[in-house]
């Protein structure tokens, strides 16, 4: 339904509402993901020019680097219910602005610590924008189309690497314009994206259906009534309950491993493409490939994954495959096989993202899942900062890469391990929370 192409008068009043929610609203979420993400990954190929300016060794970028995450972390979950209290229009188009600012006042660092600081503010404003859009748009698209609905959003991820890199590489070559350092321009002039926006966020995001001016008066209840039909009897509500429920516990620690390798390999893969020989503008192109691929097969497998709504399933082979690619990656001292294992992984990696997200709504409902989601988001992506911790010490201390990527490939086995726990948590064993 509503994906598919058919002629509009073919379609059911709630068939064309979930089509035109897909066409209204993914594009400026997804664009509103691809600038977070180059905000909070470009430091990497700051880097190529940063670390020495700024007297920072690997250790010291990885750790600098990832006390993003942990103001992101810190902020998730109570993001998220202010996003429900406070609706998605304007709490999503805060995030923006705050985080557009943040991330461009990186560039006055001048030192480890003012690094690190510029990293944590920037982390705690970005909070709840992914968890938040996951929950957003949970109530707006029905659940045979909800693995796509958040695979087109989420294939923002790989898609804004394959922008970073040539943007990124073409701003570095502004050193000295102004008499500026290019990695400043770069952290600044990748910054205000998000606050613009942020501001048309305000005037073009739709909290509900019903506030949808794109929407007729008979798509709107439509869809209302699809959505609320869907609604699980069983399914938590109750705040305090959805945090303790075991699959949540299990999923986040899950999740927690998997952004240890999507973070650990996206911060280091322009330093890994630079210590192949590889020029500052061919690093640019060059990192674009993996990211390319990974977008294509996270789309396409999004749609296997709605047919057979084996979430769980999927999501255990897709962390399989990211760690067969690392492992690749780390065992072959070669550029193509470097590019073809690190390709493997982030596909893998990427379609884990709708697979783990559409898990929660089937025993979350309302406030409990705008919790629940953020939870698991938050606990996640502390990863964010193991990831690139552990390349850069492991780096410092073997003088190649070739550790870390194992490391990637043991955290992905281990995500795919703990989620199989879920099938040990049967449904009947976790009690429904009371309102």
């Amino acid at each position: 339904m509503a994906f598919r192409r058919a002629k509009p008068e073919t379609l059911s009043a709630g068939d064309a509402a979930v089509r035109r929610a897909a066409w209204h609203l993914i594009p400026l979420l997804a664009v509103g993901y691809i600038v977070s993400y180059i905000d909070r990954s470009n430091v990497g190929f700051a880097a190529l020019t940063m670390n020495r300016d700024l007297g920072l060794s690997a250790t010291q970028f990885g750790f600098a680097a990832g006390t993003f995450y942990f103001g992101y972390c810190l902020f998730e979950v109570p993001s998220n219910l202010a996003l429900r209290h406070f609706g998605a229009r304007r709490w999503l188009a805060r995030i923006m602005i705050t985080w557009g600012l943040a991330a461009g006042g990186t560039c006055l660092a001048v030192g480890p610590v003012s690094f690190s600081v510029c990293r944590f503010l920037t982390g705690a404003c970005e909070a709840g924008f992914y968890p938040g859009v996951i929950f957003y748009l949970a109530t707006w698209f029905p659940i045979e189309v909800r693995a796509r609905a958040f695979a087109w959003f989420s294939v923002a991820n790989p898609l804004s690497s394959v922008i970073s890199g040539p943007v990124s590489v073409a701003l570095l070559k502004m050193d000295g314009v102004g008499g500026v350092a290019g990695w400043r321009w770069l952290l600044l002039l990748e910054a205000l994206p998000a606050c613009v926006l942020g501001f048309y966020t305000l005037y073009a995001l739709p909290d509900r259906p019903r506030d949808a001016r794109w929407l007729t008066d008979e798509q709107k209840v439509a869809l209302d009534t699809r959505l609320a039909e869907e609604s699980h009897p069983g399914a938590s509500h109750n705040l305090s309950a959805a945090l303790r429920d075991p699959r949540v516990l299990i999923l986040a620690f899950s999740y927690f491993c998997l952004i240890v390798g999507v973070l650990g390999i996206t911060l280091w893969l322009p330093q890994m493409l630079k210590r192949q020989g590889l020029s500052t503008t061919a690093v640019g192109l060059t990192s674009t490939l993996p990211y390319l691929i990974a977008s294509i097969g996270m789309v396409i497998w999004s749609y296997r994954m709605d047919r057979s709504r084996a979430f769980l399933g999927n999501y255990v082979v897709a962390c399989v495959v990211a760690a067969a690619g690392f492992a690749l990656s780390a065992t072959v001292d070669s550029l193509p096989i470097m590019i073809a294992g690190v390709s493997l992984a982030m596909l893998g990696m990427n379609a884990c993202r709708p697979a783990i997200f559409s898990l929660l709504p089937g025993f979350l409902q309302g406030s409990a899942a705008a919790a629940g989601i953020a939870m698991v988001n938050s606990i996640g992506n502390l990863g964010g900062f193991f990831g690139p911790y552990m390349m850069g010490w492991l780096k410092d201390a073997t003088g190649s890469f070739a550790a870390g990527l194992l490391g990637l490939a043991g955290m992905l086995t281990l995500a795919a391990a703990s989620a199989l726990l879920i099938k040990v948590v049967r449904r009947d064993r976790v009690k429904p929370a009371r309102a």
